[in-house]
């Protein structure tokens, strides 16, 4: 039975990293969710390979129709969500589905999948950590990076409600630790089934 996999962080802990160490293990069978929303496709992107791009009318009509697992209004009429027939026909597909979602999304997954699914929040080792990988980016403003601080102090208190916690105070460590976790949630499992 495919498995769900859900990774939450605060802004700056390397979860994109450890998520892209994890994608090419072909014996994981991962794939990322293709989630929906309203705002226009960037680049190259494509309706239904990376996002589904969907009208806030529409969106809204598969709200009320209850047709997400998870969504969030970001800004007005700016949406995103999962759609439940979406995983399903992944799941169905025999791939293990990756969420990258905040700690509310990943809360509401794990409560709508069960013990289909992992909880994995990775941590930095400090907020006084996650400030200097933040700095050392030199992407954001000091108010960008204060903002973000602000609200890692917000998501960390949601970490223990996670099934696992993997700290990133080495990068390769954590990977493999993730790595591991993942495995056995989705390997050892059959095995033992």
């Amino acid at each position: 039975m495919s498995k769900v996999i859900i990774f939450c962080a605060p802004s700056g802990s390397g979860k994109s990293t450890i998520i892209g160490s994890l994608m090419p293990r072909e014996e994981l069978r991962l794939a990322f969710s293709i989630s929906a929303t309203t705002r226009s496709p960037r680049g190259s992107e494509r309706d239904g390979v990376e996002y589904f791009f969907l009208t806030p009318e529409e969106f809204r009509r598969r709200i009320a129709a209850d047709e997400f697992v998870e969504y969030e209004e970001v800004y007005q009429d700016r949406f995103y969500g999962t759609l439940k027939s979406q995983v399903e026909k992944q799941l169905a597909d025999g791939q293990n589905v990756v969420f990258d979602v905040d700690v509310h999304g990943g809360m509401r997954l794990k409560e709508y999948f069960g013990d289909r699914a992992l909880s994995l929040f990775i941590q930095p080792p400090s907020i006084e950590a996650l400030r200097q990988r933040l700095e050392g980016r030199a992407t954001d403003t000091p108010e960008v990076i204060q903002q973000r601080l602000d609200r890692a102090a917000y998501e960390l208190s949601f970490a223990p409600r996670f099934d696992r916690v993997v700290v990133n105070d080495d990068l390769e460590t954590a990977k493999a630790e993730a790595y591991h976790i993942i495995h056995g949630f989705i390997i050892d499992e059959q095995t033992n089934a």
